[in-house]
């Protein structure tokens, strides 16, 4: 059996959507203590507090990733779920889209894990961090400026903490890379059709669903797990 995440402190952050709260009820499941943040949708976080303690955090801003770590004593594991989908409707949008897609999708989470490394180096626990990128990040999709290159930005960030940080510390760092997923921000595309061709054609079997994601993240959250530095997309093969 896996060694288990019972009683190991987990900060889910933004992790009250579709597919953090997923992975909230799994890992609860499991007995891990839980903090989840959010930005702004206060009720979502509060349908999680039976499992998780909620927080209220803009992860672009230092004092509120301040506050979230501080709930958090004795940190094992950090996902990070948060991000924005900037989207683009015309090229007008795209320099107030980049900038916001910065901030959200690349700055607030690279700092966050950053900063948790710092707190689980010096209370000396063994841990992990994972972040979410995107498939978006990993194969060139006409329209997606905004929103892949700050998710591309962000797993070099991620592998070079990674690198920093491999060795007696056993701070392990990695990346998922979601792909079309009935749960978070494809929702609305899968919705829209967007994707649709992909199953016509016969190049995805099925779109990916929040259980396949939270294998994932379990998955890198297991105690003594000898990876690091890695990205592992969750596409259905759609990125080959």
């Amino acid at each position: 059996m896996n060694p288990t995440l019972h009683d190991r402190t987990i900060v889910l952050a933004g992790g009250s959507g579709g597919l953090g709260s997923h992975a909230a009820h799994a890992l609860a499941g499991e007995g891990a203590r839980l903090v989840v943040s959010y930005r702004a949708n206060a009720a979502r976080a509060q349908a999680l507090s039976g499992i998780a303690t909620p927080v209220q955090a803009d992860l672009t801003l230092a004092s509120d990733r301040a506050r979230l770590l501080d709930a958090a004593p004795s940190l094992y594991g950090l996902v990070v779920f948060s991000g924005n989908p900037a989207r683009v409707s015309s090229p007008g949008e795209l320099d107030a889209a980049l900038r916001l897609s910065h901030e959200a999708n690349c700055l607030g989470p690279l700092l966050l894990a950053r900063e948790a490394a710092t707190r689980m180096k010096d209370s000396g626990v063994p841990g992990a961090i994972v972040l979410f990128s995107t498939m978006q990040a990993l194969a060139l999709f006409p329209g997606s400026t905004a929103y892949a290159t700050a998710k591309a930005a962000l797993i070099h960030g991620a592998q070079l903490l990674a690198k920093e940080l491999r060795g007696p510390s056993r701070i392990r760092v990695n990346v998922i890379a979601p792909g079309v997923t009935q749960a978070g921000m494809a929702e609305a595309s899968i919705a829209a059709g967007k994707y649709q061709r992909y199953l016509d054609e016969g190049i995805l079997a099925r779109y990916g669903r929040a259980e396949d994601i939270t294998r994932a993240v379990r998955f890198f959250l297991e105690p003594d797990n000898f990876i690091t530095g890695q990205v592992l997309a969750v596409d259905g093969g759609l990125t080959l």
